[in-house]
Order: structure tokens, then C-alpha cells, then sequence
């Protein structure tokens, strides 16, 4: 890693008051890429997922420590300060700290914030150009404003869960949710290209603005071409699971070891598909010799295919299939995925350097800059770490200063 390259946004500051994932993705994704985070949390006790374990960091014995991986995960990089929001005093400090700073980035409750002076319009009032970004479940207005919205709840309500998991009626049909938490994590996403957007504008014109991010909106959104058909046609589309409602095979099989995924797009993978197989009859079988005909008998033919696919291991039918040209690729657990030399060439897991565990073990960010690379190399903040730090070479506080804010319970 060359630490000395130029930073994209080493120009830039974020006051990150967020917690749990979305707002703390975008603020990571700003580390990542240079920006000077300064995470703001709850004296004691901090971000919530801190707590959000097992898993924790092991130490260097192998006993854990009281970091969670989930609060790793969307951290690093950032500089944590606390701070009690809910006091006088604590408000002060983070409006001292906003005059030096580009960006806010906040996820409370609609409206919580102004009680406290720290809404965009009491911020904006101090730093005219700042760019202020809201992070909730369903927006700034709008009937749900007043709601608490959680990825669950959202991948539900915004139509993910109703297009992924099996089809009705076959074994293990219904809605699913995503494996992991996508909607708050594509929210971090969509926060973070707005927030550079917005901080474009400002470059250019001196203007600040608020920022209304929304989980729901954002799930809305990330239905992409599914969300286009149905708004076009009128039909509601349903589950497919594995399979595709267009193309016959273009799914996963179980192998004899384990699973691999075919997706032959066009009739002559499919025929290499089978030749491979040793079935070159299904090519041949008027019932499944096209496209069409796959997708209208395929409840006749993917059983063949399964019993097919079922006779040979995993790498077995890879390599048969990569020298036939049908595309096709494992179903990686965890272990594998990190274990493959494609993501070991691209570096995607990094061990950084951390006070209590001595090293934490990471995934590094997927965004790589020729000029101004994202840098990963510092780990998550331990609760607290950079308090004195940030008062004192921000905001000029002398040691007895913040021993008195500390001994007021108010860092």
C-alpha cells in the first residue's frame, strides 16, 4: 500500500453522527477514500453494533475482545470522539466541531435533532456551505416520516422479499430476504454518490444543502429492471429462485460435492452444456431444441439436467464447462470465497494494525483509483480513541478543559 499517494478527498472532513450501518457505509466509503471522519458516539457505550457480537476480534490469545466483527465492518478508517448529545455542553462541542468541518452525516428520527440545535437548519445558520445528509427509514416527509425503519422491514415493504426465494409451491417457496443487509448497505451507497455530488456543487458554487436519504426509496430504486417491467406492463412479477424466467438453464444444480450455476444464454451452450453432460438427446429432443421450448417444457427437462449435472463433482463440471465455453461458476462458502485466487490477487482481505486485539482482519474496499487509491490502513476506533486528539487540535481545548468536560460526563 503506498500511503503517500494523494487522497481523493484528504481535502474533506465528516462529522458522523450515524449509527449501525447505513450512514456508517457512507462514512466509511468517505475514509476510505481520504476524507478525515470523525465518529461521534454515545459515552460507555457507543455505536450500537459494538455490541452486536459474537463474533468479536479475538486478541492475540484467541480470547475475544470487546470489539464485534459487525462493528468493524463498517468502520474503519474514522476517528472516534465522545460525546453526550443529549447535553448542553455536548452540543456546543459539536457545534464548535461542525465549523470545521464539510459534511454531516446523521440517522435519527425525523425531527429529533432540532430539539438539540443540530438540525441542517441550525448547522446551516453556522456553516452556510455545509452539506448535511439525513439517513432514514422512509424520508424527511411523506406519511411514514414519523416511522423507525430497519433493513428487514424494508427489504418487505419495497418489494425485494416478493421477487427473491423459491416459487410458490415448490419446497421452500415464499418470500426471502437477502443474506445480508442490502438496503441499508445500497443506502450507505447512494448516501455517499449524493454527498460527493453535493460537495461538487459546493466546489463550484459556495452552496451547501440538505441531503434526504431513505431506505424505502432506496429499495424502491434498486428493483431496477424489475421495477421498470412491472410499472410498464402492469404484471406482477414472481419469485423465480435459482431459476430465470426467460432462459432454461440458467440456474444452479447440485453436483455430486456441491453446487455450480449454468447459465447457458443461448442454444448452443446449451447443446455443449448437454454434450459435455454426456446427454447430447436433450440438444436433440424436439421438446427442448430452442430457447423457447426449454422455458415452456422446463419442469420436463430440469430434472434431466439435474440428474445430469448430479453424476459429476463440482470442479468436475467446471472444468468441463470452461473448456466447452457454457459459462458457469461455483457456489462459494465464505471460506472458499476468501481462499480464491482471484480475490487474493485483487487483495480483498487486509489484517490491520488495532489496539486491543492487536490486529483485526478486514475486507478491503472494492474501489480502486489509479491516481488516488482508496486507502484501508487504519483499523475501526476502539470507543473514545480520539477524543482528546480531535478537542484539542480542532477546537483548541487545553488538557484541563477536557478533563472537566470528561469529569462532567459530558465526553
Amino acid at each position: 500500500m503506498n500511503n503517500a499517494a494523494p487522497k481523493a478527498l484528504g481535502h474533506i472532513r465528516v462529522l458522523d453522527l450515524s449509527r449501525v450501518l447505513a450512514g456508517p457505509w457512507c462514512a466509511q466509503n468517505l475514509a476510505d477514500l481520504g476524507a478525515d471522519v470523525i465518529k461521534i458516539e454515545r459515552p460507555g457505550t457507543g455505536d450500537d453494533t459494538r455490541a452486536w457480537g459474537p463474533p468479536y476480534a479475538p486478541d492475540a490469545g484467541g480470547k475475544p475482545t470487546s470489539e464485534a466483527a459487525y462493528y468493524l465492518s463498517a468502520n474503519r478508517g474514522k476517528r472516534s470522539v465522545t460525546v453526550d448529545i443529549a447535553s448542553a455542553a455536548g452540543q456546543a462541542l459539536l457545534r464548535e466541531l461542525v465549523r470545521h468541518c464539510d459534511v454531516v452525516l446523521e440517522n435519527f428520527k425525523v425531527g429529533h435533532l432540532v430539539r438539540y440545535g443540530l438540525d441542517y437548519a441550525s448547522l446551516r445558520a453556522i456553516k452556510p456551505d455545509l452539506v448535511y445528509c439525513s439517513i432514514t427509514g422512509f424520508g424527511q416527509d411523506g406519511p411514514y416520516a414519523h416511522r423507525a425503519g430497519y433493513d428487514f422491514l424494508v427489504q418487505g415493504m419495497g418489494g425485494l422479499m416478493s421477487i427473491t426465494g423459491e416459487r410458490d409451491g415448490l419446497p421452500g417457496g415464499g418470500p426471502q430476504k437477502a443474506g445480508v443487509a442490502l438496503t441499508d448497505i445500497m443506502t450507505g451507497m447512494y448516501a455517499t454518490v449524493a454527498v460527493l455530488a453535493a460537495l461538487t456543487h459546493r466546489d463550484r458554487t459556495g452552496e451547501g444543502q440538505h441531503i434526504d436519504m431513505a431506505l424505502l426509496d432506496t429499495q424502491v430504486a434498486m428493483l431496477g429492471n424489475v421495477g421498470s417491467n412491472y410499472l410498464n406492463s402492469g404484471q406482477r412479477p414472481q419469485r423465480w429462485g435459482n431459476a430465470h424466467a426467460n432462459i432454461v438453464p440458467y440456474q444452479t444444480f447440485a453436483c455430486s460435492d456441491g453446487h455450480i450455476i449454468v447459465t447457458a444464454g443461448n442454444d448452443g451452450q446449451y447443446r455443449k452444456f448437454v454434450e459435455a453432460g454426456g446427454r447430447p438427446e436433450l440438444a436433440q429432443d424436439e421438446r427442448f431444441a430452442t430457447n423457447p421450448l426449454r422455458v415452456k417444457h422446463r419442469d420436463l427437462l430440469v430434472p434431466l439436467l439435474d440428474a445430469m449435472v448430479a453424476t459429476k463433482t463440482r470442479d468436475e463440471w467446471i472444468a468441463l464447462l470452461e473448456a466447452a465455453g457454457v459459462p458457469c461458476g461455483p457456489i462459494n462458502n465464505l471460506d472458499e470465497v476468501f481462499a480464491d485466487p482471484q480475490v487474493q490477487a485483487r487483495a480483498m482481505a487486509i489484517e490491520l494494525d488495532h489496539p486491543l486485539a492487536g490486529s483485526v482482519k478486514l475486507v478491503r474496499s472494492p474501489m480502486k483509483l489509479s491516481g488516488t487509491p482508496a486507502t484501508s490502513d487504519a483499523a475501526p476506533p476502539v470507543l473514545g480513541q480520539h477524543t482528546d486528539e480531535v478537542l484539542a487540535g480542532l477546537l483548541g481545548k487545553s488538557r484541563e478543559e477536557i478533563a472537566a468536560l470528561r469529569a462532567q460526563g459530558v465526553l
